[in-house]
């Protein structure tokens, strides 16, 4: 049976907050021969991933490894492994993905202290401080995808004192420094569907031997035990592995791919070409005299969020966008789902061209829709 022509899917800019379009080379390396999860070559090539991924998290934790799910299951492992009942889980909420945190630590079973900060705004490291005397963990998100905001990580290293520090870095691996040895991230996750240019499907993890030590000895989760997928996957080159699952080898195949695209270009370089891009995405829609939303001096280059003007349709401009120009922009979150648009640049997507073609088509849409 062939697929009809009103069932081919078309060709999508990807401006929304995620999946970005990925890398050629990365959706090249989908199309490689498919081998074995045990084989030696796949294992030397999740080696050469793991330590990709070093560069990427600014670490030289050896348990550095892309778990087999999406950055959700990444944010999990996190908290299964780190938190159990009675534990005390400082939290700080400044978007949605604070707020998941806190349910993902909670169902672990972790007395969940949150720290509440407007949304738009970074996270204040005294008030995480002040929150708790001694807790177990201290958590974070690096760039808020909800609202566009970076916070500072480094600072909450200075004051974790005993507790692990938690780190989400869905939005910012591969767009942005990570420095996770300096500034003190115990654990940290991420996603592949955004500046890495890849698509969804592997969390890129990371986790130190301190916290490793003191991780839960069997937790509430099989599947995501690191004590168990350290036997698998524990980046010691050429070492002996033990069958933990199937992993998607086709999913590492181009989450190397896109690594080496990235470090080929240089981080400093793709650093930059985020910055730029993001930059002139934000000057134009101030141009066009919108309002964006994150607090000044903390917007992120690649996440851009921005207020839907009064009277406009929010969802009818989208739709225009992804009708007209096969242009897929994001609606806002949580209150803010129909009031602020949240605009990505993300990956290869991160360049001139799709600047102009943005600040275009998004002056027609609310024109016309």
């Amino acid at each position: 049976m062939t697929m009809s022509p009103d069932r081919i899917i078309p060709t999508r800019h990807l401006f929304g907050p995620g999946p970005c379009n990925p890398y050629a080379e990365a959706t090249a390396a989908l199309g490689l021969p498919l081998i074995g999860h045990l084989d030696p070559e796949f294992i030397a090539r999740m080696d050469r991933t793991n330590e990709g991924l070093r560069v990427l998290w600014g670490t030289k934790n050896a348990r550095t490894l892309p778990l087999s799910a999406t950055g959700s299951a990444g944010m999990e492992a996190a908290f299964v492994n780190t938190v159990q009942s009675g534990d005390v889980a400082v939290i700080a909420v400044n978007g949605l993905f604070g707020e998941r945190m806190c349910e993902v630590a909670s169902r672990a079973g972790a007395e969940v202290v949150r720290v509440d900060h407007e949304w738009g705004t970074p996270v204040d490291a005294e008030r995480v401080a002040a929150a708790h005397p001694n807790p177990t963990v201290i958590a974070a998100v690096h760039a808020e995808t909800s609202t566009g905001v970076l916070s500072d990580i480094a600072a909450l290293g200075a004051i974790k004192g005993d507790a692990l520090l938690i780190t989400d870095a869905v939005t910012s691996i591969g767009g942005m420094p990570i420095l996770a040895d300096e500034w003190g991230i115990d654990v940290g996750y991420a996603g592949t569907q955004k500046c890495l240019g890849v698509a969804p499907g592997l969390a890129p993890f990371t986790i130190s031997d301190r916290a490793f030590e003191r991780r839960v000895p069997k937790p509430q989760s099989w599947y995501l035990d690191l004590g168990l997928l350290g036997g698998y996957a524990n980046g010691a080159p050429g070492g002996q592995r033990a069958y933990h699952h199937t992993a998607p080898v086709g999913m590492v195949a181009s989450l190397e791919a896109g690594i080496n695209r990235i470090l080929a270009e240089g981080l400093d370089a793709v650093t930059e070409r985020h910055r730029s891009a993001g930059k002139a995405l934000q000057d134009g829609l101030q141009e066009m005299g919108l309002e964006l939303f994150a607090a000044e001096g903390y917007r992120l280059p690649q996440l851009t969020t921005v207020m839907v003007p009064e009277g406009v349709d929010s969802a009818a401009v989208r739709g225009y966008l992804l009708e007209n120009f096969n242009i897929e922009i994001g609606a806002g979150a949580g209150e803010f789902t129909s009031t602020v648009w949240r605009i990505g640049l993300m990956g290869p997507n991160a360049n001139p061209a799709s600047v102009a073609l943005l600040l275009g088509a998004l002056k027609e849409a609310i024109a016309k829709a």
